[in-house]
């Protein structure tokens, strides 16, 4: 293991991004294109605040969302729990429609394909599916009679400085043993890189690259942005080398800070302003600056459940079961103010019939819980279920998904607040168990933990109850005991 400050003690200080957001907020105004964020599970909107986002859509949906939006939106794709075939047809699918609606409606739109600070994820399907749907290939390879017309790049941005992300000397670093800790280790060294379905063996990104095309791309080939020349040069230098590259390469961008990750945006910016092209495959942080979204305070507790909150207990939803997310349930379940409800994962995928059985009996309990002011926290057994292999992984994670969100449809009684602890489980029980076709993001509880208005709709249940994105990789032991005991004892004095 490394420290963040052994690993930067060498270099200049990172510009302030606060007086570099006036540019960026000034490039992204001349530029008129709308930022589409389509978000591969729910916790990229972990920076962001006063910003929509959708979980269904169709072309006219979208045409009326580009055509009023001026900053971003949101599109939740929930993609990391698809098959890579699925997850590509989807994300080339949803280009085809945003293309569409840009020319109905004249406005521009940018693309961020937003993925995990911890480097899981389908890359580079999804940028190559992106580039399809948009009448783009890698290289220039196109249909014979279709237009083609080749990104110049792609930047590869993983930073996540809320949840101890960094990027220094093109590797990729995990703080540890909390996102606050200076004690970095290599990506490929945490769990995350054992992920049955999105395992790596380096975080060296230019090597991370090769292996994850298959050799598509070397590692030789790889542009960086390394944090000397973002430091030394500013936005000037940064637009310099963008300007440079072509033929759809990979950049990886360096950040320790969002100093760098300004200069970064400022530098994209200008480079797109001379006639450049780029997508961008991202964690949360950049997408805020990219954007033009201003920092604001965290969310108060009195700003989420209301003045005059229910007195029901909340609801709790944890299917993450990273070792993080397990030590936190740990914590959470010794509050007096909750009681623990075990989903048995095995029974679940032994029988379609008995999950059925198993969900309305649990439902049954979390509703005399939440009438008592009690908050019941269901959560997945902890033991670990693999399939064969990556596709057999992820189809079993669908099925107690789909336990998970029967739970979620049967329940009668309203929550004064709804946390669902993990990226999948969070966008399975908005969409799925609640209804939610929109959402509103007000801004997040903790650094990393958004906060959503769920908007009303033909089938939304439960809207405008707070609902609390919490992802499974963020925060310490303590933090989800922190935050359902913050919105449970709230009232106003």
């Amino acid at each position: 293991m490394v420290t963040l400050s052994e690993l930067t003690a060498h270099l200049p200080p990172q510009l302030d991004e606060a007086a570099l957001f006036p540019l960026i907020e000034r490039l992204k105004a001349e530029s008129k294109r709308v930022l589409v964020v389509i978000d591969d599970d729910p916790t990229g909107t972990q920076t962001v605040s006063d910003v929509e986002l959708l979980t269904a859509w169709d072309e006219e949906l979208l045409t009326k969302t580009l055509e009023r939006e001026q900053r971003l939106f949101y599109l939740l794709t929930n993609s990391r729990s698809l098959p890579e075939h699925e997850a590509a047809e989807m994300n080339e699918t949803i280009a085809r429609q945003l293309l569409a609606a840009s020319r109905r409606t004249g406005k521009e739109f940018v693309v961020a394909s937003r993925s995990d600070s911890t480097l899981r994820g389908h890359y580079p399907a999804e940028i190559f599916a992106l580039e399809r749907g948009m009448g783009r290939e890698i290289g220039g390879r196109g249909e014979v009679g279709r237009e083609v017309r080749t990104y110049d790049g792609h930047l590869v941005v993983p930073a996540f400085f809320e949840g101890g992300r960094y990027t220094i000397g093109d590797t990729h670093y995990v703080a540890t043993p909390t996102a606050s800790s200076d004690t970095l280790r290599p990506a490929h060294e945490t769990p995350y890189a054992q992920d049955s379905a999105f395992g790596y063996s380096t975080a060296y990104l230019p090597d991370w690259i090769e292996e994850k095309s298959k050799g598509y791309w070397r590692a030789e080939q790889v542009v960086s942005l390394d944090l000397k020349l973002i430091r030394e040069g500013g936005p000037e230098a940064v637009a310099e080398r963008l300007r440079a590259v072509t033929g759809g390469l990979p950049i990886v961008v360096n950040a320790a800070g969002y100093g760098d990750l300004a200069v970064v945006v400022a530098g994209v910016l200008q480079a797109e302003a001379s006639g450049k092209s780029f997508a961008y495959r991202t964690a949360a942080s950049f997408v805020r600056l990219r954007g033009a979204v201003a920092t604001r305070p965290l969310l108060q507790p009195g700003e989420i459940v209301g003045e005059t909150p229910s007195t029901n207990g909340g609801l709790v939803i944890v299917g993450s079961y990273v070792p993080a997310s397990t030590a936190q349930l740990e914590a959470l379940l010794a509050l007096p103010s909750v009681e623990g409800i075990e989903l048995p994962v095995e029974r679940v995928i032994k029988s379609e019939e008995g999950a059925h059985e198993i969900s309305a009996a649990l439902a049954r309990r979390v509703d005399e819980l939440i009438q008592s002011g009690v908050t019941p926290v269901v959560f997945t057994s902890r033991s670990l279920v693999t399939g064969a292999d990556s596709a057999d992984f992820l189809a079993l994670g669908r099925r107690v998904s789909r336990a998970l969100i029967e739970v979620v449809q049967s329940v009668q009684q309203r929550p004064r607040f709804i946390v669902a602890k993990g990226g999948i489980t969070s966008h399975d029980v908005a969409r799925h168990g609640l209804g939610a076709e929109r959402a509103h993001v007000l801004g997040q509880i903790l650094p990393g933990i958004p906060v959503w208005r769920l908007e009303r709709g033909p089938h939304a249940r439960f809207a405008g109850v707070p609902y609390i994105v919490f992802p499974g990789n963020v925060g310490n032991p303590e933090t989800l005991r922190e935050v359902v005991q913050a919105l449970s004892v709230y009232k106003k004095e």
